[in-house]
């Protein structure tokens, strides 16, 4: 299983950013698709999940200003982050998990300028 993220960037505070999350298969095949980020010297938390039934959970720190979704007919979970803080400055991750595993892509960074 490959997942390629993508979207990261430069943005001021206030802005938005979405990120992407290409599966190379079916992302129904996954029972969770989760979010994580990872900023310097800090451990890798887990900021949003999407369900295969399509629950949806975050973190405390981001709710109200993230939201993650899918596409399932492009394989493709989304990370759209409004309201960005400093504070979400991190190298975000994408990952799977199947009965068989538990999937990482690459990370992207998000930069947010104050």
């Amino acid at each position: 299983v490959q997942l390629q993220a993508s979207g990261g960037g430069l943005v001021q505070a206030g802005g938005s950013l979405r990120l992407s999350c290409v599966a190379s298969r079916t992302i129904l095949s996954f029972y969770v698709m989760d979010w994580f980020r990872q900023a310097p010297g800090k451990e890798r938390d887990l900021v949003a999940t999407i369900t295969s039934v399509g629950n949806t959970n975050y973190a405390d720190s981001v709710k109200g200003r993230f939201t993650i979704s899918r596409d399932i007919d492009k394989n493709t979970v989304y990370l759209q982050m409004n309201s960005l803080k400093p504070e979400d400055t991190a190298v975000y991750f994408c990952r799977s998990r199947d009965l068989r595993g538990t999937y990482w892509g690459q990370g992207t960074q998000v930069t947010v300028s104050s």
